[in-house]
């Protein structure tokens, strides 16, 4: 007996009152492209769903690398930023010595700000990063690192001028106060600063022209650069005071003192011993008042201790005295 085929597609009747009978019905083009349509938009919703529904759940070895090296990527900007600030605050460290110290002892003009901060022109320059993951994060450590290229290249090109300029100033530089009056290496004679203070006998707010530096009676007092000997005698409220012209507009005063080893017109040179500490003349107690003048006008010592001090020496005498410290004068 030969085998019967089966049709599965459905059939579809429809009764028909005037034969009493169903009538087969066949459905035109449009009602099967819709039927079709149908069972492909079915099929097509149900995969998204599944592919859905596997990428939440069952998460495949390629995607899970992918998003721990985006994680790893993103932790190593964040530690990337932070040493880029890290680097900043050191040569911002390297700008301040630059124009408080090491322009000061050559004479020449500090660098402008506006070339110091000038940065790269329009934002256009970071529109291809806006696309990124976290394109925040990216585009701000992206521009720390051309602002930090920008001013280590500023300081280079002003390190170079330095070099140049000292090369022709060379007799200029022996006479260019440099080193602290006394024997202050660990700084622990460092006393009071230069600004306004409150006088310790008077008790009001006056402007102290130069450093105090507390030590004993009959501590060495040097000479800090070349030059001659303009006096070494006495001067009121300052005691037994030794003031020395180094020429190029610079002089030094040294108050407060015991006695002399120079006298006037003498000749001396960077280091050579000029008197003895003491307590003379308005003073609370033994120490030395050291000033510089430049121009006529007393200006900050601090800044003219480049021989004695490394940076780190420079930062901690800094800090001692900008906390005022004890004032004997």
């Amino acid at each position: 007996m030969a085998p019967i085929k089966v049709n599965m597609r459905k059939v579809y009747y429809i009764f028909n009152p005037t034969t009493r009978t169903y009538d087969r019905v066949y459905p035109n083009f449009a009602q099967r492209f819709l039927t079709i349509l149908r069972r492909v938009l079915l099929f097509v919703i149900f995969g998204g769903l599944s592919f859905l529904m596997f990428d939440l759940l069952i998460k495949t070895p390629s995607v899970q690398e992918l998003q721990e090296e985006n994680s790893k990527l993103l932790s190593q900007y964040r530690i990337l930023s932070q040493r880029l600030d890290n680097a900043m605050e050191v040569l911002e460290g390297i700008q301040q010595r630059d124009d408080n110290m090491y322009r000061v002892m050559l004479n020449s003009e500090p660098v402008s700000k506006v070339a110091r901060n000038a940065g790269y022109g329009g934002t256009s320059r970071y529109d291809n990063l806006m696309d990124m993951s976290n394109s925040a994060l990216v585009v701000e450590t992206t521009q720390k690192m051309d602002m930090l290229s920008k001013q280590i290249y500023v300081q280079i090109k002003s390190f170079d001028e330095l070099v140049k300029v000292s090369k022709e100033q060379e007799e200029r530089l022996r006479h260019l106060p440099a080193i602290q009056p006394i024997s202050n290496r660990d700084l622990k004679r460092t006393a009071s600063g230069y600004g306004r203070r409150l006088d310790p006998i008077y008790k009001v707010h006056k402007f102290h022209r130069g450093m105090d530096f507390s030590c004993d009676v009959g501590t060495p007092v040097y000479a800090t650069a070349d030059g001659k000997i303009v006096s070494a005698k006495w001067q009121q409220g300052y005691g037994w005071t030794v003031e020395i012209d180094h020429g190029y507009g610079y002089r030094t005063l040294y108050a407060h003192l015991k006695s002399f080893k120079v006298k006037a017109k003498q000749n001396v040179v960077r280091g050579e011993q000029i008197a003895i500490s003491g307590n003379s003349g308005k003073s609370t107690g033994p120490h030395l008042h050291y000033e510089v003048i430049e121009k006529g006008k007393p200006v900050n010592p601090i800044n003219y201790y480049f021989m004695d001090l490394d940076a780190d020496g420079y930062d901690e005498m800094l800090r001692m005295v900008e906390n005022h410290g004890k004032v004997f004068d």
